[in-house]
């Protein structure tokens, strides 16, 4: 009987040992995952790190092309000016000492012309509103009304300064004055036959 229990003990006392090691394997295996995976977070860690730090360098890259390129968008602009500017000094100074107006007139009306061809390039539109044409608010600005005796209510009597559109974009209207004389001649027509009616 004691060999039977000796054996029974030693079975127990091995299975013991057994699982001792299973769980010291089971321990050194979580223990090796563990700082496989504390070194596989810690690189990704680092990683996005880095790719942040790439990013906030792009954003600022793009911000410095950005304030760069808005700084001589009108670069090319201002060149194609420069011309037109000249020619306009060149008119100033020959004012001073020739008695030719209407050749200087000529020469500044040129100016004029090639400025506005210039600024065409660039998608600058000059506009002016012809007399009796409809007054439209998204095109035009009306300084004033005033009785016409040709034209209709509504409509362009006097323009004071052309428009100017920009890519089909009005950046500024033209300014002109707008008949008004209907409205005032049908309430004249309106009080004269009440007047009538009012005396018989």
């Amino acid at each position: 009987m004691e060999a039977v229990r000796e054996e029974v003990l030693k079975k127990e006392v091995l299975e013991k040992e057994e699982t001792q090691i299973e769980k010291e394997e089971v321990q050194t295996k979580e223990v090796e995952e563990t700082k496989n995976l504390e070194e596989e977070l810690k690189l990704w860690k680092d990683r996005a790190l880095r790719y942040a730090a790439e990013v906030e360098n792009l954003k600022k890259a793009f911000q410095r092309e950005k304030e760069e390129y808005y700084k001589f968008a009108l670069e090319n602009v201002f060149r194609e000016l420069l011309p037109s500017i000249d020619n306009l000094e060149l008119a100033l100074k020959s004012f001073e000492t020739s008695q030719n107006i209407s050749a200087l007139k000529e020469g500044v009306a040129l100016s004029l012309r090639v400025l506005i061809q210039t600024l065409e390039k660039f998608g600058l539109r000059q506009f002016e509103p012809a007399i009796g044409e409809a007054f439209q608010p998204y095109l035009h600005e009306a300084l004033h009304t005033e009785p016409h005796p040709e034209i209709e209510n509504g409509k362009i009597t006097r323009v004071f300064q052309k428009g100017y559109m920009l890519h089909n974009r009005v950046i500024r209207p033209a300014l002109v004055c707008v008949c008004m004389r209907r409205q005032q001649e049908e309430t004249q027509e309106k009080t004269t036959p009440e007047e009538e009616n009012g005396t018989e």
